[in-house]
């Protein structure tokens, strides 16, 4: 009796169902670990089968679950036979998964170790992982990259074009072996670069190599001499076109530049940039290169074993094109998105303009030139002497007497009017410390003499005598009314002045003049001309770009009415008729202006300042070291305005 209970018991004593080792076949797929997974086949690597296939998703996540199972119910595999389904999903970008499913089946047998009940196996076969694949095939992953889109200017025609250029270098197939060395140097002497590292670079070329030392624009040669260039024997000089901005230097400091992603970059970017990548390096390259990189798009293959040699198509081809292969087949893809043009009010021929008049300026220099109306930066130009800095943009500096359009309306407000006699002293002593104007200041304005003469001739004795009417707050609160001091959406790093809300004694006496603790930018004090200008205070705009940042704290409202911007105006235009800015009477339409002088160091150092205004345009000019506004800043105003393509009509 004992002895049949036991058969019984051992003969009813049921295998797990099929679910079980399908849920841990799906689990071992997706993590790699096969260990409590049995197979069909005997001698079959399953782990290393998996990882050769999906090694070139690898840093992708993804998921492999269990779809559903259904045994056998007919015929010799009833019961004994089972086909799971199982889901794949890839999360290829954020937005598009690449999911499918595919089936496998599983068989009931006799334990591998020969003890315990019968286990479901799994009949392994390369389409387990992907649909339709055979065995020996692999995948490839291939990596399309987007368009970069363009930087506009103020038209919505691109910045950077196709430009001729001029591609200057050594072709070795039509070069005799043993005068490489002496060819590669002689260019690169010729044209300005390390002639060793060049001669290295040359000699370490392919036989057929032509190896390019330098790229100059057809119409600047940056100072190479090309007839000499091209005098050298064995020399190439290959034309071509290249995208680039209207001039070498244009906006360079504001529109930054692209290059290799670096290393940092890539670990920065959270996978969306990868080496090889192009990316923004500087500017508003850089602060804006998510919008004109766009989004890359991405290719999955199936390629058939032996088709593309060795070196399979695992690595992320970066040229954005799968190596040649005879039998690809395509099992997804997602089409990269184009980048998104970058808007900007700059207009290229006036920063053209701006840029030529400060060509030869040697200290740091600018010229910003903004429209009233619309706010619009039209230019933005920095000088060479500035080493690359935004000078134009983000400067501090002391405004000097350029700053005396903020005092004055400080001062209308106070009860001064053009007509009121004020005094200009040749000097004035505040707690001590004596204040005088401008070397060769001119005799017959001083004295007691009407306000606007004081203005028209820069007096700065009549301004700091007016400290005690004027309080610094007053003074604060006249600049800001005028823009100087307010942030706003400019889109690009920008510096908008600073005013000191309180001061005492010499310390508001300087401000009164512009010195002290003021300190404006290029950008801040046209922004300041162009209030007057318009007659409301005006927010500079440099860029308008796809997404709007969200707004900062609003600017307290302005004060400025249009009887004071008029008052202002009328003043400026006397600084041109009467004053310090004569030398801008001749240009057309009734130009405004005020010239500024502010010393630095130890005194003997001094920033050179003019704004002006000229219908709907409004321009400063600056000069880190010069020998006045008028004397330095001045003649660079007149050719700027004088220029051809100044004009905010032409």
């Amino acid at each position: 009796m004992v002895v049949l209970a036991l058969t019984l018991t051992a003969c009813t004593e049921e295998a797990p169902g099929p679910e079980a080792a399908a849920k841990e076949l799906a689990a071992a797929i997706a993590d790699g670990d096969f260990g409590g997974v049995a197979f069909s086949q005997a001698n079959i690597d399953v782990p290393a089968h998996r990882d050769a296939v999906l090694e070139p998703l690898a840093a992708i996540d993804h998921t492999v679950t269990l779809e559903g199972v259904e045994v056998a119910t007919e015929g010799d595999d009833e019961g004994r036979r089972a086909t799971a389904t199982l889901a794949y999903t890839w999360d290829v970008t954020d937005t598009t998964p690449w999911a499918y499913e595919t089936s496998v089946d599983l068989v009931l047998q006799d334990p591998q170790d020969g003890d315990g009940p019968q286990e479901w196996a799994v009949v392994w076969e390369p389409d387990v992982l992907v649909p339709d694949l055979r065995d020996g095939d692999r995948l490839a992953v291939t990596r399309v990259r987007a368009e970069r889109a363009q930087i506009l200017g103020a038209d919505g025609a691109p910045i950077v074009e196709p430009r001729p250029v001029h591609r200057i270098g050594v072709d070795k197939m039509n070069l005799d072996p043993a005068r490489q060395d002496a060819v590669a140097r002689a260019v690169g002497a010729a044209v300005g670069i390390d002639v060793e590292a060049y001669a290295q670079k040359v000699a370490g070329a392919g036989d057929k190599a032509f190896v390019e030392a330098i790229v100059v624009r057809a119409d600047d040669t940056a100072g190479i001499d090309l007839a000499a260039v091209r005098a050298i024997d064995g020399v190439s000089v290959v034309d071509g076109e290249l995208d680039l901005a209207p001039t070498r230097t244009f906006a360079r400091p504001i529109l930054g530049r692209v290059g290799d992603a670096t290393a940092e970059a890539v670990e920065e970017s959270g996978g969306q940039v990868v080496a090889g990548d192009t990316i923004g390096l500087s500017g508003l390259q850089r602060q804006y290169d998510v919008q004109l990189r766009g989004t890359p798009g991405i290719t999955i293959s199936v390629v058939a074993d032996g088709s593309a040699g060795e070196d399979t198509g695992q690595d992320l081809d970066l040229d954005g094109a799968p190596d040649p292969v005879e039998d690809v087949t395509d099992v997804f893809a997602v089409e990269p998105v184009a980048g998104v043009p970058l808007a900007t009010t700059l207009r290229t021929d006036m920063q053209v303009a701006a840029e030529a008049v400060l060509a030869g300026v040697p200290s740091a220099s600018a010229i910003v030139a903004v429209q009233p109306s619309t706010g619009d930066v039209l230019a933005a130009a920095s000088g060479p002497g500035g080493d690359g800095t935004s000078t134009a943009t983000t400067g501090k500096y002391a405004p000097g007497s350029t700053f005396k359009v903020a005092s004055t309306l400080a001062m209308l407000r106070a009860g001064v009017t053009p007509e009121t006699v004020v005094s200009c002293t040749p000097t004035i002593t505040v707690d001590g410390r004596e204040f005088q104007n401008v070397p060769g200041f001119p005799q017959a304005a001083i004295g007691e003499v009407p306000f606007r003469t004081a203005f028209a001739n820069s007096c700065n004795t009549a301004m700091i005598a007016q400290r005690e009417a004027v309080s610094q707050q007053a003074l604060h609160d006249a600049a800001a009314d005028l823009g100087l001091g307010v942030e706003s959406a400019l889109g690009a790093p920008g510096y908008f002045g600073s005013v000191p809300a309180s001061a005492e004694g010499t310390e508001h006496a300087a401000s009164m003049i512009g010195q002290g603790k003021v300190e404006a930018s290029p950008l801040g004090m046209a922004t300041l001309a162009a209030s007057v200008a318009q007659g409301s205070r005006v927010s500079p705009v440099l860029v308008r770009p796809e997404v709007t940042p969200a707004a900062a704290e609003a600017p307290a409202p302005s004060g400025l009415t249009p009887e004071e911007a008029g008052t202002l105006r009328s003043l400026m235009r006397s600084v041109v008729t009467d004053g310090s800015a004569r030398l801008l009477l001749d240009l057309p339409g009734e130009v405004g202006a005020k010239t500024g002088t502010a010393q630095y160091g130890d005194g003997s150092l001094a920033h050179a300042w003019m704004i002006a205004i000229q219908g709907d345009l409004a321009v400063a000019v600056f000069v880190e070291t010069g020998d006045s506004g008028s004397g330095t800043a001045g003649p660079l105003m007149k050719a700027f305005l004088d220029a051809p393509d100044a004009g905010v009509d032409g």
